[in-house]
């Protein structure tokens, strides 16, 4: 299944949380883990239309790292192969890694 976000949607790939504590104890598959801030751009929408009517593209590209709020993105699985994706507002981003 391909997915293209619209407008300023931006397809993430989340990035798998530790699963190693500071102190050295591995956590299970089962433990509780909070939802992942960072993650892998895959794709992004072709921008969001200003008051004039252009398409603004957006500011982060394919490949980037970025940071995102925690709640803001919505979780999608794909039927294919099974993953997990995000999908963001360029607003829900507040950083590029790099």
């Amino acid at each position: 299944m391909k997915i293209k976000p619209l407008a300023d949607n931006v397809l993430i790939e989340p990035e798998k949380e530790t699963e190693k504590t500071k102190g050295g104890i591995l956590l299970p598959d089962t433990a509780e883990k909070g939802r992942p801030e960072k993650g892998k751009v895959i794709a992004v929408g072709p921008g969001k239309r200003n008051s004039s009517g252009k398409i603004v593209p957006l500011e982060v590209k394919k490949g980037d790292k970025v940071l995102f709020t925690k709640y803001g993105p919505t979780e999608i699985k794909t039927v294919d192969d099974k993953k997990e994706y995000l999908i963001a507002k360029q607003e829900d981003i507040l950083a590029v890694i790099e």
